[in-house]
């Protein structure tokens, strides 16, 4: 599964704030219970989960491509191991720590922390 990000898409997370914390604690809950590894490489994040997290991973992909348009997913099915890499444009290199914060965090994040600098990050 791959979605990639147009020339024009803006750097900005569509969600109001209340859904952007409900949508942390939800990415959260999934890192506590599968998440295996993550390594970030500039714009680029890749995260390991357990195999049996498949349909929540799939879930997740499916959500943030609906308010992160300018991310790009590829979801890779393996042994053992369900492969997540979430890259970024390069209009994004200047908030990346903003842009995958929510995907690194193992927990929620306390108050409205991203979603003002990620909607900072399209301006």
């Amino acid at each position: 599964m791959t979605a990639e990000a147009g020339p024009s898409t803006a750097i900005a997370c569509t969600l109001s704030s209340g859904d952007f914390r409900q949508r942390l604690a939800w990415i959260a809950a999934l890192n506590r219970d599968a998440l295996h590894t993550r390594h970030r490489d500039g714009r680029r994040l890749e995260l390991t989960y357990a195999p049996d997290a498949v349909d929540r991973v799939s879930e997740m992909v499916h959500r943030e491509q609906q308010c992160c348009a300018f991310l790009s997913f590829t979801l890779h099915r393996e042994a053992g191991a369900i492969r997540l890499v979430i890259e970024a444009p390069e209009a994004a290199a200047g908030s990346l720590d903003a842009v995958f914060e929510p995907f690194e965090a193992p927990v929620a994040a306390a108050g409205d922390c991203g979603s003002a600098a990620r909607h900072d990050a399209a301006h």
